[in-house]
């Protein structure tokens, strides 16, 4: 016993300010008020720091315990890791007691990311005192996938799940909210805006991390696969073991995203689910706007213009860095394989899921129509005078020119080709050729970019194979609806046949400039004169 005690001390004599710095320690029985705000705050500051991976970020002044981290930490996250391993790391420098699933099954057989009924939690693991605070990191990122993400609202049983979808209002929707896309990505609310706007982050598999708004980008399909704004639910440690709070026990808990929030269809279709503030039905985006908005129901279409325009050129930007990402590592100049991917938006083939983006075009392409949905939306309803639209100016279709002409004349992107010379793209340019923008690794940078004229093309590099490739996959270039549970590893003959699942002839409309220019006339109203005046 006595040798025992001196070989513990020795070694904690020894680990010193290392062993310190990573153990776990729980001094609290539950998550307060006041830690969730902590939370919040330090989620926020992660996300307005302008950190450009995990890693970086924790490293950076945004994170105030980065000087407790010993000999540092290595905080690579994808976009599902990325959610809980901030979580667990707040929990760890604060004291708080932690769990997590360690595992998910499929409720419907196939791939658990995109399974089609939906997933249950498999394992759990509760941290209750005494690990080692980064292994504890590193397991997480291990055993969380997007698959752990994908379980529908009303599951309530053991193993329970870690997160419950909320009720959507402003102090339930907050940093650290999760959103995931029924497509199989996971992002984390950094900030809420007053005017209702939601602003995410989210990793990627290069462990890159970049920010835009939520909107229609973000998938919906049957509750059972989980879409939608999740918080942690709450836990509580006591007499050595964790409590998960259910759903009855929860006072934000909410199906209010899945089944609307005006007579819930009794047979739970979705697809039926209608929302409506203050007794004016409105679509779902719409309606978490207005409710994070705290119930303003009117829209500045001058306004909201620039403030989309501002996020669509950020989306571009990290576009670029994406795709420059592929040309540095040379996958250019790799033959291209015999087939495409079982599934091109969901694979575990390492070169195609760090380096293709058939899944961020396709949530570009997404943003582009909304918008041009939206303007087109605002736009018919001032002309009907509808109280929503608070425009006091004169002429809106003058007023949309000028801002859009500005904020896009500010806005270009900018590639190297494959020569060393740099070619300048205006925004405008990027919508022109959007559905022609290759998200194949295996294409030249021209036609990453979506090049189509001789002169540009002139110091593309792709072979003859490639560029058969490239003309075939034109199908799926136009597809923006991603389909995560179709088959998709088609031989370039498979493309240029036809076959079932290889895309859409139509090229939507994301023509934003176009409805703008085509605002007509409102004829003013006139107020006439009292007899004999």
């Amino acid at each position: 016993m006595v040798l025992r005690l001196f070989v513990v001390l020795v070694l904690c004599l020894t680990a010193g300010p290392s062993w310190a710095a990573e153990a776990w320690r729980v001094t609290k029985s539950e998550w307060s008020a006041a830690d969730e705000q902590g939370y919040s705050a330090f989620i926020q500051r992660i996300g307005e720091d302008g950190c450009e991976t995990p890693d970086d970020c924790i490293n950076s002044d945004a994170n105030p315990y980065r000087g407790t981290d010993g000999r540092g930490i290595n905080f690579n996250a994808d976009c599902a890791d990325l959610v809980y391993m901030l979580r667990a790391y707040y929990a760890w420098k604060n004291g708080l007691p932690f769990t997590y699933i360690t595992g998910v099954q499929s409720r419907g057989g196939g791939d658990i990311r995109f399974s089609p009924k939906g997933n249950k939690a498999g394992g759990r693991r509760h941290i209750t005192g005494g690990e080692n605070g980064r292994s504890v990191i590193y397991a997480i990122r291990d055993a969380i996938s997007s698959a752990s993400y994908r379980i529908g609202p009303e599951a309530d049983s053991d193993p329970i799940t870690d997160l419950y979808p909320v009720k959507i209002q402003p102090g339930s929707v907050r940093p650290g909210t999760a959103i995931y896309d029924v497509n199989g990505h996971v992002a984390l609310v950094y900030k809420v805006g007053e005017d209702g706007r939601i602003f995410y982050m989210d990793a990627h598999p290069d462990f890159t991390l970049t920010r835009s708004v939520f909107g229609a980008q973000f998938g919906r399909d049957i509750p059972a696969m989980g879409a939608g704004l999740k918080n942690f639910r709450p836990i509580r440690f006591e007499k050595g073991r964790i409590s998960v709070a259910k759903n009855n026990q929860i006072s934000d808990y909410s199906t209010e995203q899945y089944y609307g929030n005006v007579n819930p269809d009794p047979q739970g279709d979705w697809r039926k689910a209608k929302y409506a503030y203050n007794d004016l039905e409105v679509g779902y985006y719409e309606y978490v706007r207005i409710a994070m908005a705290g119930g303003k129901l009117t829209f500045n279409p001058v306004a909201e213009l620039k403030a989309t325009l501002k996020t669509l050129c950020s989306d571009l930007f990290d576009r670029q860095r994406f795709v420059d990402i592929a040309i540095e590592a040379h996958i250019d100049r790799k033959p291209h394989p015999e087939k495409l991917p079982t599934n091109i938006y969901g694979t575990d083939s390492m070169e195609w899921e760090i380096y293709s983006t058939p899944s961020r075009d396709a949530r570009l392409k997404v943003a582009f129509r909304a918008f041009r949905d939206d303007v087109e939306r605002l736009s018919k309803l001032w002309l009907e005078r509808d109280q929503r639209v608070s425009y006091d100016g004169l002429n809106l279709k003058e007023d949309l020119q000028k801002v859009y002409g500005h904020a896009t004349g500010a806005c270009s992107v900018a590639y190297t080709n494959s020569s060393g010379k740099r070619i300048a793209l205006t925004f405008d340019d990027v919508v022109e050729r959007m559905f022609k923008m290759s998200f194949d690794p295996y294409d030249c940078i021209e036609r990453r970019w979506g090049a189509t004229s001789e002169a540009e093309m002139a110091s593309c590099a792709n072979t003859p194979v490639k560029e058969r490739w490239y003309a075939a996959m034109q199908r799926l270039r136009n597809q923006i609806d991603r389909t995560y549970d179709a088959r998709m590893d088609f031989t370039v003959r498979d493309l240029e046949n036809k076959v079932r699942g290889s895309g859409s002839d139509q090229v939507p409309d994301v023509n934003v400039k176009r409805v703008i220019d085509n605002i007509p006339y409102r004829t003013p109203i006139t107020t006439m004169a009292p007899p004999g005046y």
